[in-house]
Parts: structure tokens; sequence; C-alpha cells
């Protein structure tokens, strides 16, 4: 028999189980509120078109534990943060950090009911630089360990002038920082065969890490915690077409930084959500598996089933998992195992 690993899972979403409806509230917008329509299941709305059918274990953190528990690789402890729909960086950015407040106050509620359970990430208005650092460092009163932020904010890339006072607050506050890919852009070109997601957020991904590397937001903050989504989307797959287009054209791929792309292999993290063995393992080879944290997007369908079935199912040793199962998470969220104990 295996033998059982401590598991942290980087990767889950949550939302409060109620919703003001923020429309009448603020008067406009496409905000999401929930119906409830049958017991433990709501519809996710926004307006009047109906987003996305969840189930109760999308708010109640003890069905969530009860399910963590039952998994035949149990999980130990869920990273939570918001379901991207919800960042709202569209807004008003006063009313974007009103809908922020809202939704960390919750997630640190449910942390502080089951703190070895869960681990909280909050979301910021990060269109509007002093609102988001103003509601950062409230994150970090709150006891989150980091904040989830999109791909990209808007109109802007990650290394938009206007962020970069946001990811230095985030590594001096010794805040982490989760990108997760958000398929808003991609939406008007692929309205059919799920294709946002499909094809859509894997692209982000890569644009969100390039950005960032490309834009020398990792080469001045070089203590900035980031991991990335989706096993960083397409990025690991094209680091050579990237490597070769920085060595090709410097005069337009190097302008704000000279490093080579790969340089960076290694400085971040990136999740096991890949759903392929085979690339699991070249993303180990890649990044080294201190560099790779399990996530499984609990609880949508694109997640993994059961968690940590893909590390597991690898022929590698104990040890090896284990970093992949908790220990390369806790160097992210500098966090000591005895937080959990």
């Amino acid at each position: 028999m295996e033998q059982r690993i401590f598991t942290i899972d980087i990767h889950t979403h949550i939302i409060p189980e109620h919703l003001p409806r923020w429309r009448e509230q603020f008067g406009y917008g496409e905000f999401v509120w929930l119906q409830h329509h049958k017991p433990c299941c709501a519809r996710m709305m926004v307006d009047d078109a109906f987003f996305r059918e969840i189930d109760h274990n999308c708010w109640d953190g003890q069905v969530r534990i009860h399910e963590c528990d039952a998994f035949p690789y149990p999980v130990d402890v869920q990273v939570i943060s918001t379901i991207p729909v919800m960042f709202s960086y569209w807004a008003e950015p006063k009313d974007t950090l009103e809908i922020s407040k809202y939704l960390n106050d919750h997630i640190a509620e449910v942390v502080a009911r089951n703190p070895r359970r869960f681990v909280g990430l909050g979301t910021l208005p990060m269109q509007h630089t002093a609102l988001a650092i103003q509601e950062l460092e409230r994150c970090k009163s709150l006891g989150l360990r980091g904040i989830q932020i999109g791909s990209h904010i808007n109109n802007w890339n990650l290394n938009q002038p206007e962020l970069f006072p946001i990811f230095e607050a985030m590594q001096d506050l010794d805040m982490s920082l989760f990108v997760h890919p958000w398929w808003w852009m991609a939406k008007a070109k692929m309205p059919n065969y799920w294709l946002p997601w499909l094809v859509g957020m894997p692209a982000e991904t890569s644009l969100a890490i390039c950005s960032m590397i490309f834009g020398g937001v990792l080469e001045r903050l070089p203590n900035l915690r980031v991991a990335f989504a989706h096993g960083g989307g397409s990025f690991p797959g094209t680091i050579g077409r990237i490597e070769h287009g920085w060595r090709a054209r410097p005069d337009l791929v190097a302008v704000d930084n000279p490093h080579n792309p790969r340089h960076y292999l290694g400085k971040f993290w990136l999740d096991s959500l890949v759903h392929e063995p085979r690339m699991l393992e070249y993303i180990m080879e890649l990044m080294g598996p201190k560099r790779i944290c399990l996530g499984t997007d609990y609880p949508f369908p694109l997640g993994e089933d059961i968690p940590g079935a893909l590390i597991h199912g690898l022929d590698i040793d104990a040890e090896t998992k284990a970093d992949m199962l908790h220990r390369s998470a806790l160097e992210w969220l500098n966090m000591p195992m005895k937080s959990f104990r």
C-alpha cells in the first residue's frame, strides 16, 4: 500500500452562499448573483443570463472537508480563492473594492473556522493601484496568505506599470500571488465548443507568464512568490519558441528585460493540473518538482476528478511526490508544516 502523504491543493474556488444584488445596489453592470432553485444547488446568474450551475461544495466548508477526506487520495488542506468571474475588474473601482471586501471577509471566515484545513487567497480591485494596495493590506490583517488575480486586468497585461506597485507591495507584505487564466478576451472570438476554456485559458496563462518575464516584473521582484494555474497553460509547450523569439528578435522581445526567458524557469511555481501524465513529467523536468504544486480546480468540471491521481500515478519516489503534494505549496505560501498540525 502506498504511503499516505500530506496533501495541499493550491487551486480551489469558493463563493459565499448568498450574494448581494450588486446590480440593484450600484445601478449598472453584469454582476453575479446566486439563484437557489433547489436544495444544495444554485445557478450562477449574470443579470438574467445563466452562467453556471454549482453545488453546495462551492460554498459550504464542511461539505468540502467531507469530500476532501473521502477522496481516494485525501486532501488535507485546500487553498481557497474566489471564482474568477467574481473579479469584476470591469466595474467602477470603488464597487470592485466593495465586492472584494465581501468575498475576502467570507474567505477569511471559512479559514478561521477550520484553520488546519483551509488557507485563504484574497481578491483585489486590480484596476486601481491605490485601492488594490489598500485591500491587500486589509487581506494581510485578515490572515489571508496571498492574492489571486486574473491573467490580465481589463486591457492591461501583467507588465502594465500601474500593476507593479501592487506586486511590489505583495512582495513586501510576504503575500503569495496566484495567477489564474481569465477567458474574457477570448470570449468574442471563440463562442462555440467551450473554446474559451479549452484554447483561450492556456494561451492566457502563457500571456501572463511572458508579460511578467519580458516586462521585468520577475527580475525586479525576485522575492515575489508567483504560482500560475493549469500547469502554466501553453507556456511550457512553447518555451522553445519563446526563447527562439528572444534570440531572433531581441529588438522586439528584449526591450524591457535582456535576460533569456529560460533563465526564469524554476523561479516561479506551476500547479499540476495538466490532465496528461507525460505533460506532468515534462513540466517536472522543465521546472523541477519543487516548483510544482498540486492544483485541482475543485469543484469544477475541468478540474482533476480524483485530486492527486496524476501525481500518485507517476513512477517516482515518495520524496518527489511529497515535494509536489505539499512541500512546494508550503514554500510558495511561506508557511511551516506545523501550521496544520
